[in-house]
C-alpha cells in the first residue's frame, strides 16, 4: 500500500483536506487515488452514470489548497443539483441527453468549499423508488452483499462511499433517499430541516432536501455548515456530548404494515445504548394520526413532482415524450396520477401535511428526539421491489382510460403498500423535521441496519451532538464491506 493510499484509507473528508492544506498531499494525488478506487469497484457495483475525470483533473492541477474540503474528491448524484457540462439524466431515458449549462447553487457551494466532483452516481428514475435499479443504467449493487440493493434513491452515492471510493458523497432526500441508503450500506445519513440547504425546487410540500451521505458524522456536519443557507457551526456540536436527552421510542410502524425482527433488534439495541449514555428512554408516539391519509398525501406529492419535472419544470420541453418508450412503469403511473386527479386532491394533501406538522410539533415539546428503525427490514434483494407484470399492465390500462375515479382507487391502493419497507422515513419529509440514520447495528449475516433519530424543527445541533456521542461509543468508520476499494480484496 502506498503512503497516500494508507492515508486515504484512514481519513474522512476533513482529514484529507487537512493533509492538502498542510501540503502533505496534493489534490491531484487524492484524485488519482479516488479514480483508481472507483475503477476497481464500479465494475462490480455499477454505481456511476458518467465519469468527469478530465474536468476534475484540471481542477486538481490548479492545486488550490483552500476551503474546508480543499482538494477532496467528491461524487454527485445524478438527480437534483446541476453540474455544468455534465449529463443530468435523473435515471431516465427521456433525459439521457440533457446537459445543463450552469451549476446549481448547491454545486457552487460544494466547489467553493474545495470539493472536486469527478463522477456522477446512479439513481432510480426521478428518485421515485427506494432501490436504485434504473432501466437506463441497470441495477446498482450493495457492497455488503451484491445480491441486495444499496437502497435509493441516493444508492450510487451510498454504494461508492461505503466501498471506500470517497469518504462523503452527495445525496438528496424526498422520502428517505439519504437515510434509506445510509441504513443499507452502514453510513451516516442526515436529512436536514426543510429549507436548510440549497435544494433544486419544484416540490409541492417542499419535501426534498439536498445534503450528503458520509462515513463520519463530522463530515456531514461540516458540509451542512458550508452548504446551508444559514452560516452554522454544527461541526462544533459533533465534538460535544449532549445533555441527557428525552428520547421517545416508536416500536410500531407509522406507514406500512409491520417491521422485521432484525429491525426491532436494531431499535432495541439503540435504545439500550442511549440509556447507557445517560439519556431517558420511553416508548411513546404521536396519537390520532391518520397514517393511511399521510401515505396517500405522499403519493400525490411524488406524482405532482413527476408532473412538474415533465411539465412546466422540464428543462428539455422541445424533446417529444414517448411515455411507454421513455418512462418506466412507476413513473408512468405517477405522471398519469398527476394529470388525471383533480387539483383539490393536492390541496387536501397539503392540508393533511399541515395537520401532521402541528401534531408532531406538539408531541416534540415533550421530547428532544424520537427514535425509530430507519427501515422495516435489512436491504432487500435486487428486483424485490420491482413492479409485477400485472401491476405494469394495470398501469398501462389506467393510463389509457384516464378515469379519475379508477385512478383515485388505484392511487389509494398503491399508497397503502408502497411504504411497507420504509414506514418511517417519509413522515419526516412531510413534517420537515431533521432526521438521521445512524449505523449502529449489523445483522447476524453481516448486513447493516440503521436506526433513525428525528429532532425538533431546526435542531440539527442536538442530532449532530447525539450522533457524535453514538459514534464515539460505537465507532463504525473502520467497518469494511466485502466489496472494498482499498486494501481488502474485492
Amino acid at each position: 500500500m502506498t503512503a497516500i493510499s494508507a492515508r486515504y484509507e484512514t481519513s474522512d473528508a476533513l482529514g484529507l483536506a487537512s493533509l492538502v492544506r498542510s501540503r502533505d498531499v496534493a489534490p491531484a494525488e487524492l484524485l488519482a487515488e479516488a479514480i483508481e478506487r472507483l475503477e476497481r469497484v464500479n465494475p462490480i457495483l455499477n454505481a456511476t452514470t458518467v465519469r468527469l475525470f478530465e474536468a476534475a483533473q484540471k481542477r486538481a492541477a490548479e492545486d488550490a489548497c483552500t476551503g474546508r474540503f480543499a482538494g477532496v474528491p467528491f461524487l454527485v448524484k445524478d438527480l437534483g443539483p446541476a453540474l455544468a457540462g455534465a449529463p443530468l439524466s435523473m435515471g431516465s431515458r427521456y433525459f439521457a441527453a440533457y446537459v445543463p449549462a450552469e451549476n446549481s447553487p448547491l454545486i457552487d457551494a460544494a466547489l467553493g468549499a474545495g470539493l472536486n466532483p469527478f463522477a456522477k452516481t446512479s439513481t432510480p428514475e426521478f428518485g421515485l423508488m427506494p432501490c436504485t435499479e434504473p432501466r437506463l443504467f441497470g441495477p446498482c449493487l450493495n457492497p455488503w452483499d451484491t445480491a441486495r440493493t444499496p437502497g435509493g434513491s441516493s444508492g450510487g452515492s451510498a454504494a461508492l462511499c461505503a466501498a471506500g471510493v470517497v469518504p462523503m458523497a452527495h445525496g438528496n432526500d424526498m422520502g428517505g433517499s439519504i437515510r434509506i441508503p445510509a441504513s443499507c450500506t452502514g453510513l451516516f445519513g442526515m436529512k436536514p430541516t426543510r429549507g436548510r440547504t440549497r435544494t433544486t425546487g419544484g416540490v409541492i410540500g417542499e419535501a426534498n432536501v439536498d445534503h450528503v451521505i458520509a462515513r463520519s458524522v463530522r463530515d456531514s456536519a461540516a458540509f451542512l455548515d458550508e452548504a446551508g443557507y444559514d452560516r452554522t457551526r454544527f461541526l462544533d456540536d459533533v465534538a460535544t456530548d449532549p445533555k441527557p436527552l428525552r428520547v421517545a421510542v416508536v416500536r410500531g410502524p407509522m406507514l406500512g404494515h409491520g417491521i422485521s425482527g432484525e429491525a426491532r433488534a436494531a431499535l432495541d439495541d439503540a435504545a439500550r445504548l442511549c440509556e447507557s449514555l445517560g439519556h431517558s428512554v420511553v416508548e411513546d408516539e404521536p396519537q390520532g394520526i391518520d397514517y393511511p391519509s399521510m401515505s396517500y398525501a405522499l403519493l400525490l406529492f411524488f406524482a405532482s413532482q413527476t408532473g412538474w419535472q415533465l411539465g412546466s419544470g422540464n428543462p428539455t420541453p422541445h424533446v417529444r415524450l414517448r411515455m411507454h418508450d421513455d418512462l418506466e412503469p412507476a413513473t408512468q403511473a405517477m405522471l398519469t396520477i398527476a394529470r388525471v386527479l383533480p387539483a383539490d386532491e393536492l390541496t387536501t394533501a397539503a392540508y393533511r401535511q399541515r395537520q401532521l406538522i402541528d401534531r408532531f410539533a406538539r408531541f416534540m415539546q415533550k421530547y428532544d428526539v424520537l427514535l425509530t428503525p430507519t427501515l422495516a427490514a435489512p436491504p432487500v434483494t435486487i428486483g424485490e421491489l420491482a413492479l409485477t407484470k400485472n401491476e405494469e399492465l394495470l398501469i398501462a390500462v389506467l393510463t389509457r382510460l384516464r378515469s379519475s375515479a379508477l385512478m383515485r382507487k388505484a392511487a389509494r391502493d398503491i399508497s397503502a403498500r408502497m411504504f411497507d419497507w420504509l414506514p418511517y422515513t417519509p413522515v419526516f419529509n412531510l413534517t420537515g423535521q431533521p432526521a438521521m440514520s445512524v449505523p449502529l447495528f449489523w445483522s447476524e449475516t453481516g448486513l447493516p441496519i440503521g436506526v433513525q433519530f428525528a429532532g425538533r424543527w431546526n435542531d440539527e445541533a442536538t442530532l449532530f451532538s447525539l450522533a457524535g456521542q453514538l459514534e464515539r461509543a460505537r465507532p463504525w468508520f473502520d467497518r469494511r464491506p466485502p466489496v472494498w476499494s482499498g486494501t481488502q480484496p474485492v
